[in-house]
């Protein structure tokens, strides 16, 4: 009999998710384990596959579509031998592509925004953007292609009264209308003129990065600390390393500072916990949690027990996480449930900065670029290349002298590269 194809759960926060585009269509055959479809999660675009047999008979949603319920059907998978009579008794509809259309009823109770109103305003070429609110404050009642055709006219629906449905502005209002000097709600006008901008849609990855943030900033109790590590024997040890494999790999400074963080909560374990529930949970293991940019945003996948691995295996692991990353080819369990988070920009030429906490872990290191600096030994002034460390920790989980000691062991180690290696 056929088999529905739902929205899966590819996180363990995840609600809903876009169905971001299909790569198998109808009459398709598939077989379990080809990729069909990617789905942005609230973490990341991911690849979905089939788990069975059979042919695609009816795709039920279209790709490009926004907010669909986990386990809501999305498809309809025929087994050997059914052909499309067998759909009906599935009870599945035709996809539909989303279409401008107005809207001839109303709704009963009080109008709500419709999620269709988001799947149409979709990557548009805004110049301006209609105010959700009258100038009174008043909430202003518009069909979705109404607004859209405002926006792409620079046009103020505050400014228009609508003939539709209870003052409702339709389409052929908008079209009436002219283009009007328009203010932002809580912007200032300068001269009357307002700059040319465009609105970005956000993704699900930008939409939690930016929730986790804020209450990252809001609830955990955030202090910081830093150290200046010299890195020349580190740099020296690096060649020399990577000289002797002929290429095979290549062992870049981010690989000495993750095997170093994990040696030093070896070594200072009250620094490897998560404040969770009221509750301090202390961790055995160091999973470190590397912070990697991506397209509209971050991920952080994970080294699962660093301290036992070398620097070889580090190097070859973190490449292959951050090929995939990059590529949305992560599963959940490679970039969740870190013990640690490490965010290095140093690449970037930043010299120092200090990180937002990854909650619940307890601490996050930022490292800047290395450089040299006048530095003065024993009275004499000579020159070194610096890095500089700054640690952001919650305080309710780690002291300032268990940080302390977490970045004297952390100094110790990138200092000293040969104690990662013994």
């Amino acid at each position: 009999m056929p088999i529905e194809i739902l929205m899966p759960a590819l996180s363990p926060t995840m609600t809903e998710g876009n169905l971001v585009k299909w790569h198998k269509k109808e009459g398709d055959e598939c077989k379990a384990g080809d990729v069909i479809a990617e789905i942005e999660t609230d973490k990341a675009t991911m690849e979905v596959e089939a788990v069975d047999e059979g042919r695609i008979g009816k795709i039920l949603i279209p790709e490009g579509t926004e907010a669909v319920k986990v386990n809501e059907p999305i498809a309809i998978l025929l087994e050997e031998g059914e052909d499309d009579s067998a759909l009906k008794s599935a009870g599945s509809k035709p996809a539909e592509k989303p279409q401008e259309v107005e809207k001839s009823e109303e709704p009963k109770e009080h109008p709500k925004e419709p999620k269709e109103e988001a799947a149409a305003q979709k990557k548009p070429d805004l110049k301006v953007v209609p105010q959700a609110q009258s100038t009174s404050g008043e909430r202003i009642f518009a069909s979705p292609l109404a607004k859209r055709i405002a926006g792409q006219k620079g046009i103020n629906l505050g400014s228009i009264s609508g003939s539709g449905p209870r003052g409702r502005i339709v389409k052929a209002d908008v079209e009436q209308a002219q283009p009007a000097e328009f203010t932002a709600p809580g912007s200032v006008q300068l001269s009357g003129y307002e700059p040319e901008f465009e609105v970005i849609s956000t993704s699900n990855i930008r939409k939690v990065i930016a929730k986790r943030l804020v209450e990252a900033k809001q609830t955990v109790p955030h202090f910081y600390l830093t150290v200046e590590c010299e890195i020349d024997a580190l740099l020296k040890a690096r060649k020399q390393m990577n000289d002797q494999v002929n290429g095979e790999f290549k062992l870049s400074v981010n690989d000495f500072v993750i095997k170093a963080c994990a040696m030093a909560l070896k070594k200072v374990p009250e620094a490897n916990a998560s404040w969770i529930d009221g509750q301090i949970y202390q961790y055995k293991s160091a999973d470190v949690s590397v912070a990697v940019a991506i397209e509209g945003g971050l991920i952080t996948p994970v080294v699962r027990q660093a301290q036992t691995k070398g620097l070889e295996d580090i190097s070859t692991e973190m490449k292959d996480l951050a090929v995939r990353a990059r590529e949305g080819k992560l599963k959940p369990e490679e970039f969740q449930g870190g013990t640690f988070s490490l965010s290095n920009l140093g690449m970037f030429g930043i010299k120092e900065f200090a990180a937002i906490i990854n909650p619940p872990q307890g601490c996050i290191l930022a490292v800047g670029m290395g450089e040299e600096r006048p530095v003065v030994r024993k009275g004499v002034l000579t020159s070194a290349t610096m890095m500089s460390c700054t640690l952001s920790v919650d305080h309710r989980v780690v002291d300032g002298a268990v940080g302390a000691l977490f970045l004297k062991a952390f100094k110790e180690f990138i200092e000293n590269p040969v104690m990662m290696i013994l």
